[in-house]
């Protein structure tokens, strides 16, 4: 029962937001989203990190005429994205702290929803449980921005609620299809991954309207979407712009992860005859990514904007570590979608500490911080660090990785995105020097808005940050060692993937996954 207290529990945290009195809210939201923490940690003490299978599984029928199941599993592609949720939530929690004064039930009730959401994706094994939790996700995050959001907020969640929907119902539509599918070959509806994987799906090379491929950009574009992917990644430096600080935090840190995580669930092992053919074609478009992003980061005139199209470039590089079908690659992008949730989270958290001094983010209106507030530049020179890979950080890991991957699967996708690192140490530390350095600028000068370093509470919002900026770069083995055995599955099943169940797991119900479980 592991998995589903660690998935509903937020819920009924959710539930008892409601019913508290307004002025317990933030330390009971803390308490309560450091138990999940706690929790979620056990998953590390009951988890076989040398086996590929999927462990800890629970599976209740939900509509069995159509083979839908509550069924939850974990191995080593989601054990890592669930923790980083539930680490995150209670750093957001805390820094939320003044960042949120008006309807705050409401608030914290609609972040443990989504809590519950993001790791329900991330667990589910059966396609519409994913489908649930996945689309579940869109309402808490569209009322975070629609309420606590900036001047444009309305038009910034219409937009992200309709490009995501938009795309989520095309992958409803391959479900369906597959559904189908596992009837005609075992003889009985099923929307267990399981299933999935082992269907034999049609594929013609050059051949655009077969079922695999049509199933294949299906799926594709609803994940791309989430990524974001250029060019379907419009919505998101509106999102982030328009969204509290916490919002933002948990957009970049777990939401974004939730499509490249679809990628490696479900595209490249249900499709992998489309993947191979059409992995150039994502290459592209994810080196297309990094440079684009770079370049538009480097132009912009708010700080928070040029951090949003900084998460287009970065996830460029968790798409081409993806594709590159390699195991350097897919680890490297692995361990990116983690260092990007530490990096950029942290970079919201600071971004909305000093907005909260001035309540202005224009780049020009700063200069000279680092006198007013050393303790601050200090770790947001840190997590800059982290952000443009420098060695020693968790970024340069993740991007070294991946780098390799991509060169050992196409030399010119790899040079070019190199170019991505340098462009991206260009914008970051530009920005830097004109935001710390040189000259006061007006908001720095401006009486009304006295500036004083980072309390403690901020200090305590960071430190956790900080700290895995560092142990996940100088010890990356410790988290990869918990991955390793599910990607050496992945990477060399791929061609013909399949999952088993965990020998101490109890038989399930579906007809290929019995087959699997015996």
């Amino acid at each position: 029962m592991l998995l589903s207290v660690i998935t509903l529990l937020p819920l009924a945290f959710a539930l008892v937001m409601l019913v508290l009195p307004e002025k317990v809210i933030r330390p009971v939201a803390l308490l309560l989203a450091v138990v999940e923490f706690a929790v979620s940690l056990l998953l590390l003490t009951s988890f076989d990190k040398a086996s590929p299978a999927i462990q800890l599984v629970e599976q209740i029928p939900w509509v069995p005429e159509m083979g839908i199941s509550y069924f939850l599993g974990i191995d080593g592609l989601s054990l890592w994205l669930v923790i980083l949720t539930t680490f995150l939530t209670p750093i957001v929690v805390l820094g939320s702290w003044t960042a949120i004064d008006n309807r705050i039930k409401g608030f914290h009730a609609a972040l443990f929803v989504l809590q519950t959401s993001m790791i329900g994706s991330f667990l589910a094994m059966d396609a519409v449980l994913f489908y649930v939790f996945f689309e579940l996700s869109l309402v808490p995050m569209y009322f975070m921005v629609g309420i606590w959001g900036g001047q444009r907020r309305i038009y910034a969640t219409v937009k992200f609620f309709i490009y995501t929907m938009a795309g989520s119902l095309m992958m409803l539509l391959a479900i369906i299809y597959l559904m189908f599918a596992c009837r005609d070959t075992f003889g009985q509806m099923s929307a267990s991954l399981l299933d999935f994987y082992r269907l034999k799906i049609p594929f013609v090379a050059g051949e655009f309207l077969n079922p695999q491929t049509l199933l294949f950009f299906a799926f594709s574009l609803a994940f791309a979407i989430k990524v974001p992917m250029f060019p379907v990644h419009t919505w998101l430096p509106d999102a982030h712009v328009e969204a509290p600080t916490p919002g933002s935090v948990i957009l970049a840190g777990v939401m974004l992860k939730m499509g490249s995580y679809g990628f490696l669930r479900f595209v490249l092992p249900m499709f992998a005859e489309a993947s191979q053919y059409y992995a150039w074609l994502f290459l592209f478009l994810g080196v297309v990514g990094i440079i684009y992003g770079a370049l538009v980061a480097m132009v912009q005139p708010d700080i928070k904007k040029l951090i949003a199209y900084s998460s287009v470039s970065h996830m460029g590089y968790v798409m081409i570590g993806l594709f590159s079908l390699n195991m350097y690659g897919v680890s490297g992008s692995l361990y990116q979608m983690l260092n990007h949730g530490i990096s950029t989270g942290a970079l919201f958290l600071l971004i909305g500490m000093i907005y909260e001094r001035t309540h202005n983010r224009e780049i020009a209106k700063y200069g000279g911080l680092a006198k007013a507030l050393p303790i601050y530049t200090i770790i947001f020179i840190i997590v800059t660090m982290s952000s443009i890979a420098v060695p020693m950080t968790n970024g340069f890991i993740g991007e070294f990785m991946i780098l390799l991957g991509t060169f050992e699967a196409s030399r010119p996708f790899a040079i070019a995105a190199v170019t991505g690192v340098v462009l991206g140490a260009v914008y970051m530390l530009w920005m830097v020097k004109r935001v710390f350095f040189g000259p006061a600028g007006e908001l720095v000068r401006d009486e009304h808005h006295p500036l004083h370093d980072l309390n403690a509470r901020e200090l305590t919002v960071m430190a956790p940050l900080v700290v895995l900026i560092f142990w996940m770069g100088l010890n990356p083995n410790f988290f990869l060692d918990y991955s390793k055995a599910s990607l050496d599955h992945f990477v060399k099943n791929r061609d013909n993937y399949r999952l088993a169940v965990s020998p101490a797991q109890p038989k399930l119900e579906n007809v290929a996954v019995r087959g699997e479980a015996q």
